[in-house]
């Protein structure tokens, strides 16, 4: 096996197998549909969130920044693999180069753990503004923000770095074919002529390390924050900060659970390929098309500015 270690990379490409239990035509293209529409959904409404935070003065503010920086991930995310998945069920568009598979498997695994450090700093805002509210001015500074969130894109490419690594270091000289809708690291190194159980322990710990310790932040952070409101004497404020609560920790337990559940499964002998990749899909598309709607359109101040940006445009139209 060490004599396999040291074979150089013959392959210089790899191909996209999508769901192996799906090749029929008529599914490849509903899927490519589906996807295709849920990708502008995604991609518009992300956008519409950073236009209105741009055009708005009043909410240059640490929370509406890292809602716009959240809604900037986000937009990148599914641009990083959901062109390319449309491509393949929808044209066949099914090889990817080398390094473009190792740089597409970079960005994705950067930007998910990227996310997952945004979500906990979105829950430290949250938990100073509602527990702390007399610190939380001389914390959370716009300035002091954006360093923190240029620390969470930081860590979230560093996470991934180490295994990145590690994977190019493995031989590839045979099988070409991942088993998934984009490059995803398990499917590659897969695909290696040698061992990989260092590969796999070493993503298995980073993933779950990145995933898990943002994860138990934010559920710290959220109970603390209904403990906090449990003492507000308006029980309509009560209603109002609970409803938020839940809906920010659905579609959180939807991003980290499913991340996880997609690390494990690959342990888990007779796990469902299709089943994977579909858990896979939910985690990197889901969430950005809910955060807008949980994170933006249910504040009251973004929907008044979105109002207001929208009424200026009329007006505009209407001089013209």
């Amino acid at each position: 096996m060490s004599g396999t270690n040291q074979t150089p990379s013959s392959v210089t490409e790899f191909i996209i197998v999508g769901f192996p239990g799906i090749q029929g035509q008529d599914a490849k293209t509903m899927l490519s549909g589906v996807f295709l529409t849920l990708y502008l959904l995604t991609f518009v409404s992300n956008l519409l969130m950073i236009v209105i935070f741009a055009m708005d003065e009043s909410l240059h503010s640490p929370m509406y920044t890292l809602i716009c920086s959240l809604a900037f991930l986000d937009l990148i995310v599914v641009s990083v693999t959901v062109p390319k998945m449309v491509a393949v069920f929808m044209f066949d568009f099914n090889i990817i180069s080398f390094n473009s598979c190792f740089t597409q498997l970079l960005f994705h695994h950067g930007l998910v753990v990227a996310e997952s450090f945004l979500l906990g700093l979105m829950a430290y805002d949250r938990y100073l503004a509602i527990c702390h509210p007399l610190h939380y001015p001389n914390i959370m500074t716009n300035f002091g923000v954006v360093k923190k969130i240029i620390c969470c894109w930081i860590g979230g490419f560093l996470g991934p770095t180490i295994p990145l690594i590690l994977a190019l270091r493995l031989p590839f000289c045979g099988p070409n074919k991942v088993a998934h809708c984009f490059c995803d690291h398990v499917s590659v190194i897969r695909l290696a002529c040698a061992e990989t159980v260092v590969n796999n322990y070493v993503a298995l710990s980073i993933s779950l390390c990145t995933l898990f310790f943002p994860l138990l932040y934010i559920l710290y952070s959220y109970i603390k924050i209904v403990k906090s409101v449990l003492k507000i004497a308006s029980s309509e404020e009560y209603v109002k900060t609970f409803s938020t609560c839940v809906t920010h920790i659905v579609v959180i337990s939807v991003f980290f659970l499913t991340a996880a559940s997609v690390y494990i499964s690959y342990r888990i002998p007779g796990t469902s390929t299709d089943m994977r990749i579909m858990a896979a899909l939910i985690q990197n598309m889901i969430p950005p098309l809910m955060n807008p709607i949980i994170y933006c359109l249910r504040t009251k101040e973004i929907r008044k500015s979105f109002m207001k940006t929208l009424r200026r445009k009329t007006i505009l139209t209407t001089l013209r």
